[in-house]
């Protein structure tokens, strides 16, 4: 028995935009309930949320009946917490503040078992091979994983194209915030020279037939990037739309006149 096929996989090499949503809620609960919106896929944030290894299972097994695609991004790619994130069943990695093709084959090689990579071995304990029920599972495995690089630097983009074309990259993620910050317009991801340094890395990747990706919670910006060819785009963020949704909510009940104190009789 093989392993569950990966449906954005398949889609990204089929050239199909996947519309996504960003998670950094850390909850299996909330989790479940943006699996169940319509997204194509989820990012399950490891990186600036505040999620540990048995959360990210939580919230795995929380979305794993829904359609919904989830995808785990680690703190940084380090092998031994790639190896774990697979092991509990994750298919799909974002890796970010990749800058080299080197730091490329690195995180390749660390999704991968022997002799193809360096992925350690303990499928009788992984939920990815449901605890060595999946009998061919070290065999096949490598077929379902998918590999997204985060770029997000300027000596990112100076890399890009050997990036994107190591061997075992199935896609490439522009990160604005960061990217913006390194060109040294922090938190200013709308600027110009940001823009035009998307809109070039989206252009190469799209001359490359890598798929790219990105998150741009601005409808325009979010067309804008599918237009250009962007594969894989998050279109918002779960707190983002919590705390949007509350904020409108709460206004539309401010114009409420509040009551008359009530007459206590001089006290």
């Amino acid at each position: 028995m093989p392993p569950a096929a990966n449906p954005f996989k398949r889609a990204l090499a089929e050239g199909r935009p996947q519309i996504g949503l960003w998670l950094g809620l850390a909850n299996a609960y909330t989790a479940e309930l943006c699996a169940g919106a319509g997204f194509d896929w989820l990012l399950l944030d490891g990186e600036h949320a505040p999620n540990d290894v048995p959360l990210l299972l939580a919230q795995l097994q929380a979305v794993a009946a829904y359609p919904s695609h989830p995808i785990l991004r680690p703190v940084i790619g380090d092998a031994a917490l790639i190896k774990q994130m697979l092991d509990i069943g994750a298919q799909t990695l974002l890796v970010p503040m990749i800058e080299s093709a080197e730091q490329a084959a690195a995180t390749v090689a660390a999704m991968h078992y022997p002799p193809r990579g360096i992925r350690g071995v303990g499928a009788a304990l992984a939920r990815a091979s449901g605890w060595g029920r999946v009998g061919d599972y070290l065999k096949t495995a490598s077929d379902e994983l998918c590999l997204l690089l985060q770029i997000e630097t300027a000596r990112g983009l100076d890399n890009l194209e050997a990036i994107a074309l190591t061997e075992g990259v199935d896609g490439i993620f522009i990160g604005p915030a960061d990217l913006a910050a390194s060109l040294g317009h922090l938190g200013q991801p709308s600027h110009p020279e940001v823009q035009a340094a998307i809109e070039t890395a989206l252009a190469k990747l799209k001359q490359l037939k890598v798929p790219s990706g990105i998150l741009s919670a601005d409808e325009a910006l979010a067309r804008k990037y599918l237009a250009a060819g962007a594969g894989f785009v998050a279109v918002g963020i779960d707190t983002m739309v919590l705390s949007r949704g509350l904020a409108a909510l709460a206004a539309t009940f401010k114009d409420v006149a509040a009551p008359a104190p009530a007459d206590r009789g001089g006290y």
